[in-house]
């Protein structure tokens, strides 16, 4: 049913104290439909519409739209437990601008045929649609990434890429590539509604509404998701850096350390000496740290078998695997693997 004027002003428009004078707008408002998936991630939704909201309240005019849904429009409970009331079920929704679907942690699991149906007949008739967080396996399962730049958030990335090896996600905080619209997650969501809020309405009121939001710097769509090596490592050293890239690059495969010093152009005991004085371990034990994250992910989010992980992450036997899973995290892959999936059923 159609909101009054005043009905669409009390939603749309809080009241508020700063205020951004613009001329009037040439178009409609522009529409967003808020895909719910189940354990969707809370700060990458309320990041995304929050500038949406300010925007709004700081011209007030309804520049902006939205509606929430999911699937069969009960509450819906987030990540963290806390449950959300949708406008309406995906049955109900209408047409509109953008349709972005919020994913989160477990997405594979929330990826439902009606779902992912619903979201293909989006696309093919041409709207825009988009993921937060990990709202692309959705997108991927509806087959509308193929073709496109996009992105998702970056612990999920080495399991998309093991279930969709023919996708390629890059590590950005958002991608906008034609109808496709993706962002990592977190604030980054805030970041891609700023850029929404300056392509049509311009710098200053997105300017504004990022102070509003407190800030103090806006990234651009094109900028890494983590920090650079050098920070995360806590060290500018040349050689280090570069001996992690090369060792986060080929976790999958059976990396000769040695092979690894000849290509820094150093001695292997160079390289060993390196990662005992600024990371307090051996380039091994860093190698199967990474390694045991990546398996821990894929345990948690994929169908796999613990044979099956292991051969994944570069581990030479599901026995050896085994041994350093339980003496890692305190308990056999398959029985972290068979927790983790009674927990999503």
């Amino acid at each position: 049913m159609p909101q009054s004027v005043a009905e669409e002003s009390e939603r749309y428009i809080a009241r508020g104290i700063a205020h951004v004078k613009i001329p009037p707008p040439s178009r409609p408002p522009v529409t967003v439909s808020f895909v719910l998936m189940p354990r969707f991630t809370m700060l990458a939704f309320t990041s995304a519409i929050e500038p949406l909201r300010a925007a709004n309240q700081m011209t007030e005019k309804v520049l902006f739209k939205w509606r929430v849904h999911s699937e069969s429009g009960a509450p819906i409970a987030c990540s963290n437990g806390v449950p959300v009331l949708p406008d309406a079920p995906l049955s109900e929704a209408g047409s509109s601008d953008y349709v972005l679907v919020c994913g989160g942690v477990e997405p594979d699991a929330g990826c439902s045929a009606e779902l992912t149906d619903w979201l293909r007949k989006q696309w093919r008739h041409g709207g825009t649609v988009g993921g937060l967080c990990t709202g692309a396996y959705a997108l991927a399962r509806a087959g509308i990434l193929n073709g496109h730049r996009f992105t998702l958030h970056w612990e999920n990335i080495p399991n998309f890429t093991e279930k969709y090896p023919d996708l390629s996600p890059e590590r950005r905080i958002f991608c906008i590539d034609d109808r496709i619209v993706t962002c990592a997650g977190g604030v980054a969501s805030a970041e891609l509604a700023l850029k929404l809020i300056e392509d049509y309405y311009g710098a200053e009121l997105s300017q504004a509404v990022m102070n509003m939001c407190l800030l103090g710097q806006i990234r651009r769509g094109e900028e890494e998701q983590l920090s650079s090596l050098s920070v995360r490592l806590g060290t500018r050293n040349d050689h280090l850096i570069r001996a992690v890239a090369y060792i986060e690059a080929h976790v999958e495969d059976e990396i000769d350390l040695g092979e690894c010093a000849r290509h820094l152009g150093i001695s292997r005991r160079q390289l060993e000496r390196l990662f005992q004085r600024y990371l307090d371990t051996t380039p091994l034990q860093y190698l199967n740290r990474v390694r045991l994250q990546h398996a821990r992910s894929l345990l948690t989010e994929t169908n796999l078998s613990v044979m099956q992980v292991a051969v994944a992450c570069g581990f030479g036997s599901s026995s050896y695997f085994s041994k350093v899973f339980r003496t890692q995290y305190g308990v056999s892959p398959y029985k972290f693997s068979l927790t983790r999936k009674r927990a999503a059923d």
